[in-house]
């Protein structure tokens, strides 16, 4: 039995503190072709204990690779009711908690880039839930993969708000996992923290200076570094 469809802030709707231009869908070839990744001081006001947590964590693994990789996620969402051809697409972290085993599947991604990203993810992967498209986004949550990607069912049924008449059941285009609320953030993590931190990193080095978030404001499904995801796990304290 299918999980009840929910909407993933598909590109449609941006948070309030990032820009406001929409990415224009282009063809999927040219979409599905891979991007090259983009490839110090703490920041003032607050959370400067995160600094110190991370610098602490980090201090004593002298070698670091020079590619990048991917281990964590991001995973925007709208807690606010939003209607979209008359659907309400709001999913808060609370209606995730609201769900049979705090279990949903991550349906409704129609950018092929964030696809791309969701087929990435390995079992026992955590994400941040991040809320978006509201008076204050950000980081609320942490959840897991507990099923690698598979079909989205919404893509086959004509009756859904992400219906997708292109899309074979012999090659489907869409695709999904399901997450699991592991636990609430210590707190609640803003979006315009993370931007001071991340610029202040672009600046004068640091774990948040390509962080995606902000290279790619639009995409509801995005990638983070273990350095990334540690540092903005630090600022929890």
């Amino acid at each position: 039995m299918p999980w009840p469809s929910r909407k993933r802030d598909k590109e449609a709707a941006a948070d309030k503190e990032e820009p406001d231009a929409k990415i224009a869908k282009t063809e999927e070839k040219t979409l599905d072709k891979q991007e090259e990744e983009k490839s110090a001081k703490p920041p003032a006001g607050r959370s400067t204990s995160g600094w110190k947590n991370w610098k602490k964590k980090t201090s004593e693994s002298s070698g670091e690779e020079s590619k990048i990789t991917y281990c964590h996620w991001l995973l925007k969402s709208e807690p606010e009711s939003r209607l979209e051809k008359g659907v309400d697409v709001k999913f808060s972290i609370d209606d995730l908690k609201a769900q049979p085993n705090q279990t949903t599947c991550w349906d409704g991604v129609r950018n092929y880039q964030a696809r791309n990203f969701l087929r990435s993810m390995k079992l026992g992967q955590q994400a941040f839930f991040y809320h978006s498209n509201c008076k204050e986004p950000g980081i609320v949550a942490i959840v897991e993969v507990v099923k690698e990607a598979y079909p989205d069912h919404t893509q086959f049924d004509k009756k859904h708000l992400y219906y997708d008449s292109t899309s074979k059941k012999e090659n489907p285009k869409w695709s999904m996992v399901d997450v699991q609320f592991v636990r609430m953030t210590k707190r609640f993590i803003p979006l315009s923290e993370i931007k001071v931190h991340h610029l202040a990193h672009k600046a004068h080095g640091g774990p948040l200076k390509n962080m995606m978030l902000f290279a790619k404001q639009r995409l509801s499904v995005q990638p983070l570094t273990q350095e990334e995801f540690d540092f903005v796990l630090s600022l929890e304290e």
